[in-house]
């Protein structure tokens, strides 16, 4: 029996979020498929923990509802990382997601570590004097590359991998920070466009006001995804399904229905975005090079930890 259900209301009968019939997927099949990936994974690598960077949006919630379904709340470590501009509210949302699973959980402050960097009213840092008029995008990339260097000095910690939370649709057009929100062990929910992820987060039991939220980075006071990137996940959920999934041309693209500019525009952050995708390419020089020919699985046959 499928699993695709109606979007859920709010308490005035509004839809929580819009979900473009063709993205619809079955709930029931994705929670299981994704439940042996995480449960795979940390087999393969020998770990039965994971360690997760929350920080109460839906993308993170999802995430982290999914690995305490596969291995338990006991054995995710949930790390909340805010900045001084960080919304109250993204942090609330994030500590209710922990009460509700019952799962570990630190609060990492991250402020000291970043204004070391950048400086503070008026007082330089690390970076200099110049630093003191650094970009909010700069200091937003800079955080997000804090906040995984925290993730992975507690998975040494706490024993556990990194687990992922970025979704399709913001990997396909590069909306993520190399070597920072990107940066992970393995990732759950990378196959599934920001549409699904709303989905399935309605499905497994994410609160509703965080599904309901605008999705934010936060990674500067008032910012949003869409807002900053001028565009609307719905519309561009479907863009990218039926140009990426659907391998549909620019014209047949037009042909249903799609703004000619708007689909030249997504094929560009696409392909611009490339290298954010891949592996750092490597100078071939011996008969055998590592992530060229000589590939492994993450954990051979036979291996085993002490």
């Amino acid at each position: 029996m499928s699993a695709v259900a109606a979007v859920p209301t709010d308490e005035a009968g509004r839809p929580l979020f819009e979900l473009p019939e063709e993205l619809a997927i079955d709930t029931d099949v994705a929670r299981r498929v994704i439940g042996g990936f995480i449960r795979g994974q940390l087999q393969q690598a020998g770990f039965e923990r994971c360690v997760l960077g929350l920080s109460g949006g839906v993308d993170s919630g999802l995430v982290a509802y999914l690995v305490a379904e596969a291995i338990g709340p006991a054995n995710l470590l949930c790390v909340l990382m805010p900045y001084r501009t960080s919304s109250p509210a993204s942090r609330a949302d994030a500590e209710t997601i922990v009460d509700d699973l019952g799962c570990p959980s630190e609060l990492v402050e991250i402020t000291p570590m970043v204004d070391a960097m950048f400086g503070r009213d008026g007082v330089a840092g690390a970076g200099g004097a110049s630093d003191l008029e650094a970009s909010a995008l700069r200091r937003g990339n800079f955080m997000a590359r804090i906040r995984m260097a925290v993730l992975y000095d507690r998975s040494v910690t706490f024993g556990g991998l990194v687990v992922g939370t970025g979704n399709k649709t913001e990997s396909l057009i590069g909306y993520t920070t190399l070597f920072g929100d990107n940066a992970c062990a393995f990732n759950p929910i990378g196959d599934l466009y920001k549409s699904q992820v709303r989905q399935l987060a309605a499905a497994i039991g994410v609160p509703r006001a965080v599904i309901a939220k605008a999705p934010s980075a936060d990674l500067w006071p008032d910012q949003t995804d869409e807002s900053e990137g001028g565009f609307s996940y719905p519309l561009l959920d479907r863009v990218l399904y039926w140009r990426i999934d659907r391998r549909r041309s620019l014209d047949e693209m037009v042909e249903l229905g799609f703004e000619r500019a708007l689909v030249e525009r997504v094929e560009r952050l696409v392909a611009v975005s490339e290298f954010k995708r891949q592996v750092p390419p490597i100078a071939k020089l011996g008969p055998r090079t590592a992530g060229v020919d000589y590939l492994y699985p993450r954990r051979r046959p036979g291996s085993a930890r002490d």
